[in-house]
């Protein structure tokens, strides 16, 4: 018996990303290792990339959380 039952049918109302094959799905119709989600509106799972490298590079200038002070590693 499998611990997780994968859903014949995605739940309406939540928004993927699929990183394999560069779509938007409604519900989880791919693994979840291949999407970004749930988000809650079709249009902001269309930004998904965005919204991640925005927030990589946001993450990379905070001192909290970059012990180079913001600077990429080996400068």
């Amino acid at each position: 018996m499998a611990l997780f039952k994968k859903r014949a049918v995605g739940k309406a109302g939540e928004w993927y990303y699929c990183l394999k094959h560069g779509a938007v799905e409604e519900g989880p119709e791919c693994r979840a290792a291949d999407r970004m989600g749930p988000y809650e509106t079709r249009e902001e799972a269309a930004h998904a990339m965005e919204t991640a490298r925005q927030r990589n590079e946001e993450w990379q200038e905070d001192p909290r959380w970059n012990d180079n002070g913001g600077r990429p590693s080996g400068e």
